[in-house]
């Protein structure tokens, strides 16, 4: 496995937004990564009606907010590590404060609150207005290790770091 500790959080800017780019719904929605230092990683869910859950209350569905965190925390997970692996959701829970509502972007925070051998433990917050938070996802993802991880899975994420340095040699 690829370390990453001595990556920058440019670089992992750019590897988590590669990752987001991946997965079909999280492209097609227009998922942005905005930060990923150690401490945590921020994300933006631009506003689109194909959001909505109950257009009559112009409120969001509640899957939008689920596979929110759960991608958010996901790649929480990517950066807490000390070298990227495959690590699939164990279980998420979503606890609801008030509704997401149309016409707004939604916003995540995530982070890694404990590691262990087998298991990443995180945390996240949703919020659509700065100090109103919508919802909080507490997660588990358990940890497959390098054996369980694709040859090349480090180097996929970091592709286009690499091909910039050719590039610039």
């Amino acid at each position: 496995m690829t370390p990453c500790a001595d990556r920058s959080p440019e670089a992992w800017l750019r590897a988590l937004t590669r990752f987001v780019r991946v997965i079909p719904h999280t492209r097609e929605l227009g998922l942005e990564v905005l930060t990923a230092d150690a401490e945590a990683v921020r994300m933006r869910l631009p506003w689109c009606d194909d959001l909505l859950g109950d257009a009559s209350r112009g409120l969001v569905h509640g899957g939008v907010l689920t596979m929110l965190l759960d991608t958010a925390c996901g790649s929480a997970v990517l950066r807490g590590l000390p070298a990227p692996e495959v690590c699939p959701t164990l279980d998420l829970r979503v606890d609801h404060f008030r509704p997401a509502v149309a016409g707004l972007a939604l916003h995540a925070e995530a982070r890694v609150v404990g590691v262990t051998a087998s298991v990443v433990f995180t945390e996240g917050t949703l919020w659509q207005e700065e100090g109103k938070p919508v919802a909080r996802g507490i997660g588990n993802f358990v940890r497959l290790g390098p054996r369980n991880t694709p040859p090349g899975f480090a180097e996929a994420l970091f592709a286009d770091e690499h091909d910039e340095e050719s590039r610039d040699a």
